[in-house]
């Protein structure tokens, strides 16, 4: 009997430390890094992996990366704000995630992030582990991301020069193109000073062409969008809507140009605005 009381008390002593000490890294949080960034300048981040996804958690951080060509580097931009999380995937399945955070004045512009700062991979490996079927839809990214970059386009309002038309009380005018990865963006506004209510019929953009010859004509082909985000489908009295058409990318020639053409449905305050190749061929 004493023998066993012997061997207990070894035992409690031998394993109680160890215990305890797995107890505190499970309860310890862990410290996430903190990554400045502004809306003057780019933050470049460099990983050993290709980048696979990348998420901000705010409105007012965007983060950029080639989605077309693997690359092992992206850019952080901020406007002023609360402060929020990015979360990155490589191509691997590492992970990283970091506190992001605006600073008018930044110190330090570029990030070369070792394989050791990943805090885990999205496919842990797990031994006899049994799939499981799920009906969870997948998240698409592609529409996530246009939707994030078109509401920074739309908060920061910045302008590429007078592109406006109008007509009676009617105003249409591209604030600016951006190009962005493999797109551009259109930045459209309407404006209805009138006291009669617009109804949108469509709005189409397209590359217009002159023939060349004897028998001078124009010929016009239509460019289709691959997002639209927060086009209205009817702009009421004394109504301004801002609106983003995301274009795939294209440019134009000096005998061309684009033509962007308002129609009202059920009315005739239908408008064509002509965009020159400069702005295209330009954008910001």
């Amino acid at each position: 009997m004493k023998n066993s009381i012997i061997i207990s008390v070894l035992l409690i002593c031998t394993f109680l430390p160890q215990l305890c000490s797995a107890q505190d890294s499970i309860r310890t949080p862990q410290v996430l890094d903190t990554i400045y960034a502004n809306d003057t300048k780019n933050v470049a981040l460099f990983f050993p992996e290709p980048i696979r996804q990348g998420i901000t958690g705010a409105e007012n951080f965007v983060f950029t990366y080639n989605r077309e060509k693997e690359q092992y580097f992206g850019l952080l931009q901020a406007k002023q704000g609360k402060e929020s999380n990015l979360l990155i995937v490589n191509k691997d399945g590492s992970v990283f995630s970091y506190i992001i955070r605006y600073k008018a004045k930044l110190s330090k512009l570029n990030y070369f992030i070792p394989i050791s700062s990943s805090i885990g991979n999205e496919k842990p490996k797990v031994k006899d582990s049994i799939p499981v079927e799920t009906t969870e839809k997948s998240v698409d990214y592609g529409t996530y991301y246009y939707e994030k970059f078109c509401r920074y386009l739309l908060d920061r309002k910045q302008r590429i020069g007078r592109i406006k038309n109008q007509t009676e009380d009617i105003v249409l005018s591209v604030e600016t193109i951006v190009f962005d990865k493999e797109e551009l963006y259109f930045v459209i506004q309407i404006e209805n000073t009138s006291s009669l209510d617009y109804d949108l019929n469509f709005l189409n953009l397209s590359i217009e062409t002159r023939q060349k010859g004897k028998r001078k004509s124009l010929q016009r082909l239509n460019q289709e969008p691959v997002f639209k985000y927060n086009q209205p489908t009817k702009i009421r009295e004394n109504e301004t809507v801002r609106f983003v058409y995301v274009m795939s990318k294209f440019s134009v020639s000096n005998d061309r140009r684009a033509i962007l053409e308002l129609n009202e449905k059920h009315g005739e305050r239908n408008i064509e605005l002509k965009i020159s190749h400069r702005y295209i061929n330009n954008p910001n």
